[in-house]
C-alpha cells in the first residue's frame, strides 16, 4: 500500500524542479530546436529535457509504476500504476515566449487517477490532491465557486487546433456562452483551465480533442476542490474520452445542456 500524500509530495518537488527548468530555457532563450509533429502541434527540446526528467525521477519514486507520457520517453506499462505526464501543457504559449504553460502529472491506479499535480512556474504555483484529500494551491485548501447560473459565470476553453470535425458545433456553443455568460477565456493550457476551475478562478471549463495528459491530473483536483467533471455525453468518459465539461458542479448541468444542444453528443 503507497502514501499517496507522502507521493503527492513529492510528485509536487519534482514538478517544481521541472517547471523551472522550463522556466530557464525559455529565459535564457535557449535553442528549443522546435519539432512539428502535425497541424498545429509542436514539440521543443525543452518539453524532451522536461519529459526525461520526470519520467526518471517517478521511475525512482515507484519503480513498479508505468508511464503514458506525451513524448513517449517510456513505454513501460504497469500493471497497477501508471503516470500520466505532460511535461510542457501549453507548448504554442511557450515557443511564442506566452509565460502561460504547465508540468502536469498524475498517477493512475488501474482506470482510477489517484493523485494529481499541476505547476505553473511562471506564477509559481502548484495545484495538487491525492484520493481522499482536499485539494490545495501551494499548501492551502482550495475549493471551486459557488456560482450557480451560467450568466453570472466565467467559463474557459480551448479553440480547435487540430481535430476540425465539430468547428461549427464549436462556435455555435461558443456564440451563445458569449451572450449567455460574464466571458469566455482561453489560456492554451488545458492543465491550467482545469486548476484555474479547482481554486475557483473560472466556474467552468470545456474543450474536445483532449488527451490523457492534459486532463489526468486537472480532474482529479477540481473533483477534491468540490467540482465535477464529465464528457459530452454526461458520462465518465473524460480521461480517454478527448472531451470534458469541468465545472464547480452546480453550474454542471446547465452548461452541459448547452453542449448538447450543439454538439448532439449520445
Amino acid at each position: 500500500m503507497i502514501n499517496l500524500e507522502q507521493i503527492t509530495n513529492k510528485v509536487c518537488e519534482i514538478a517544481r524542479t521541472s517547471g523551472k527548468m522550463l522556466k530557464k530555457f525559455a529565459d535564457e532563450k535557449v535553442d528549443l530546436k522546435i519539432e512539428t509533429k502535425g497541424i498545429h502541434d509542436f514539440v521543443t527540446f525543452a518539453d524532451k529535457e522536461s519529459e526525461k526528467f520526470i519520467v526518471k525521477s517517478l521511475y525512482e519514486l515507484l519503480p513498479e509504476a508505468g508511464f503514458i507520457a506525451e513524448e513517449g520517453t517510456s513505454i513501460k506499462k504497469g500493471e497497477i500504476y501508471n503516470w500520466v505526464i505532460d511535461p510542457l501543457d501549453g507548448t504554442t504559449n511557450y515557443i511564442h515566449g506566452i509565460p502561460l504553460y504547465s508540468v502536469s502529472i498524475a498517477l493512475m491506479k488501474n482506470d482510477e487517477v489517484v493523485s494529481g499535480v499541476i505547476y505553473e512556474p511562471n506564477s509559481d504555483e502548484c495545484f495538487y490532491a491525492w484520493k481522499g484529500s482536499k485539494a490545495f494551491l501551494n499548501g492551502k485548501e482550495i475549493s471551486v465557486t459557488k456560482t450557480s447560473h451560467l450568466s453570472r459565470s466565467l467559463v474557459a476553453t480551448g479553440f480547435p487546433m487540430m481535430n476540425y470535425k465539430y468547428i461549427n458545433q464549436y462556435f455555435e456553443v461558443l456564440k451563445q456562452l458569449m451572450f449567455d455568460t460574464h466571458g469566455i477565456r482561453r489560456l492554451g493550457s488545458a492543465a491550467v483551465d482545469l486548476a484555474w476551475v479547482a481554486c475557483g478562478r473560472f466556474d467552468a471549463f470545456y474543450e474536445y480533442n483532449l488527451n490523457p495528459w492534459d486532463v489526468a491530473a486537472g480532474t482529479l483536483i477540481v473533483e477534491r476542490a468540490g467540482g465535477k467533471n464529465s464528457d459530452f455525453s454526461n458520462k465518465n468518459n473524460f480521461i480517454f474520452g478527448k472531451e470534458i465539461i469541468s465545472t464547480n458542479n452546480l453550474l454542471h448541468d446547465e452548461l452541459f445542456k448547452v453542449i448538447q444542444k450543439h454538439f448532439n453528443m449520445k
